[in-house]
């Protein structure tokens, strides 16, 4: 019998953490109440992008050709939307998204920026099937690109279909994919190995986790097509401990893949045989780089290894090894099912194909997108996004996480792409754009960044281990309202030593944050550094705090309240703030019923 409505509920991590279990289990209580449980389908999805407006619900009736969608459902409002949309066929407004720009209610996905300039590939089945069975994977075109290749095609074809897509890995360095396949499937020894690497890391990037909670399979697909063209017949995905959904999906995903004969012995009849296993990585950012995650996977502690040797020669116990992200691998799929040539098509000539970017920061809509590899910043920003909240200023987007940069309003027409990126001090990373607004203080910004990468550091090298330290100190003192003028030539010059002399790329990157927000916002460092004046009051160290002694009314509560007992003075007569001693919290400044205090 066929549905009469269906219902697609987001289960990724956000919507999960914000009380989609109880949704769902109170989608299943209402339906039965009102007779709709066996003619109603339910399916618990994974991310739908639009995490600014979790938890989602989109319902499509059978002969309608459109779906709605709800945004920010609670649980209280299941029996409304059951009630009111499926028995009386009204559309709830008040559960509607509303339009930044416009204000006005939008009831379809398809009307929506966010949705309306993207090119779905790798996320097109999240938000669309449960990614827990295999079967909904297949009827959307699943598992017959590795049918397609161990049965027609030889692993040297698989390979060139890869090397004429133009797929670069999409982890961050943007090497040629097909490129590296061959450097492995050319090396003789045996056994080789294939490991995904999902061990994502950067500050507001999410883009592996929710592929892996949304779309598993596709994964697992292009593990077992890149093992066959490289001849590996065992894989792993080294997967970070603090993604537990996307473990437990994974896991079941594994499974289902094994009881449908798409991992084990003889796939579709063929000589190929393929598993998997899952490593689990304590959190270590520095494990992100390759020759660490091997080190970790093998059971010791993840310490980057000096290259040459790369994997392709000497990577997983001795042996050949392929490395590819999630993303990476998720695209190879339909690259063999449609053809290298199709694949092309998409993106630029030298960067082809989409790029899944996570959207963070001071943005309306935040979220996950997928675009054509080319497109420019501003429309990443503007269209997708929605701009900036609360009618502020743009003022810089920080691109490729801790080892990228940060470009002011000038570069909006920069082209999202890896070697434009590049050109103009930032890189593509692995997706994360984090957005700016006029509050934001760059020098702050690029002290964040270096502060989590010098923590982050193995410390098996001494300019990443005493060079970062070194960098983080000058930064601390020019926020702190200690720093000169010739920190910032100190800053450079200690950033390309460490640039040049670094084990491992975590730390060859680590200065570029402070780099590029010098390059561009040279401004704001003198001002800390010279005039001793944090521009947008961010940096605590470079406020101080005064009281109007012709307006104190002199109550002694900003004294009582002082936890740094800066304040001096006798109730009655005057009160003055220590600043020397006063450490710019602000509590005075809150206390104060005349509000006669204010930062200096």
């Amino acid at each position: 019998m066929q549905n009469k409505y269906e219902i697609l509920l987001c289960a990724g991590t956000s919507c999960n953490s914000s009380g989609e279990p109880t949704i769902y289990q109170n989608l299943i209580t209402e339906l039965k109440e009102h007779d709709l449980f066996s003619e109603t389908k339910i399916t618990q999805t994974g991310c739908f992008g639009f995490c600014e407006l979790g938890p989602i619900i989109t319902i499509h009736a059978q002969g309608e050709e459109d779906e709605v969608f709800y945004c920010q459902v609670k649980a209280e409002d299941v029996e409304r939307i059951v009630r009111e949309h499926l028995v009386n066929g009204g559309v709830i407004e008040d559960l509607l998204y509303i339009d930044p720009e416009t204000e006005k209610k939008v009831a379809k996905k398809e009307d929506m920026d966010f949705y309306k300039y993207q090119k779905r590939i790798v996320l097109d089945n999240c938000g669309k099937i449960d990614p827990l069975e295999i079967e909904e994977y297949m009827e959307q075109g699943g598992y017959q690109a590795l049918k397609k290749a161990v049965t027609e095609l030889e692993p040297k074809q698989v390979i060139a279909e890869v090397k004429e897509s133009g797929l670069r890995g999409r982890g961050g360095g943007g090497f040629p994919t097909g490129i590296k396949w061959e450097i492995t499937y050319e090396n003789q020894a045996t056994p080789k190995y294939i490991i995904c690497n999902a061990d994502e890391g950067d500050p507001g990037a999410f883009m592996d986790r929710s592929i892996l909670e949304g779309d598993p399979h596709s994964v697992l697909e292009g593990l077992a097509l890149g093992a066959y063209a490289i001849g590996a017949t065992q894989g792993f995905v080294y997967v970070r401990a603090e993604y537990p959904l996307a473990v437990e999906r994974l896991e079941r995903a594994i499974k289902s893949a094994r009881e449908e004969g798409m991992l084990g012995d003889n796939i579709h009849g063929s000589q190929f045989s393929f598993d998997v296993e899952i490593r689990i990585g304590a959190g270590a950012f520095v494990c992100g780089e390759e020759t660490a995650l091997i080190t970790s996977v093998e059971g010791y502690r993840g310490d980057p290894q000096s290259k040459p040797p790369y994997p392709a020669q000497d990577g997983l116990w001795g042996q050949p090894t392929l490395i590819n992200n999630v993303e990476t691998l998720a695209n190879v799929p339909i690259i063999i099912r449609e053809g290298g040539a199709w694949y092309r098509k998409l993106g630029t000539e030298d960067s082809t194909g989409t790029k899944v970017f996570a959207l963070a920061g001071d943005i309306n809509n935040t979220g996950l997108i997928e675009v054509p590899i080319g497109i420019s910043l501003s429309d990443v920003i503007f269209k997708l996004g929605g701009g900036i909240p609360d009618e502020k200023e743009f003022k810089a987007v920080q691109t490729g996480g801790p080892s990228g940069g940060c470009l002011p309003a000038d570069y909006l027409d920069t082209p999202l792409e890896y070697d434009a990126l590049l050109e103009v001090g930032s890189m593509m990373g692995s997706g994360g754009l984090i957005i700016l607004d006029e509050t934001s203080c760059m020098v702050d910004v690029a002290r964040f960044y270096l502060d989590f990468t010098q923590d982050e550091a193995c410390g098996k090298c001494a300019p990443g281990r005493i060079g970062t330290k070194r960098l983080l100190e000058i930064m601390d003192q020019i926020v702190e309202g200690e720093g000169r003028r010739e920190d910032l030539e100190r800053l450079k010059n200690l950033s390309q030593t460490i640039k040049r002399t670094a084990l491992c790329g975590l730390c060859k990157s680590a200065p570029n944050p402070v780099l590029s927000a010098i390059e561009h916002f040279e401004d704001e460092y003198l001002a800390h550094a010279e005039d001793k004046y944090c521009p947008t009051g961010v940096c605590k160290g470079l406020q101080k705090y005064k009281i109007d002694s012709e307006l104190c009314k002199v109550c002694g509560k900003c004294e009582a309240a002082c936890p740094a007992q800066a304040i001096k003075g006798e109730v009655g007569d005057t009160y003055e703030i220590d600043r020397e001693v006063c450490t710019a919290c602000g509590i005075c400044e809150e206390e104060c019923p005349f509000e006669v205090i204010s930062k200096d």
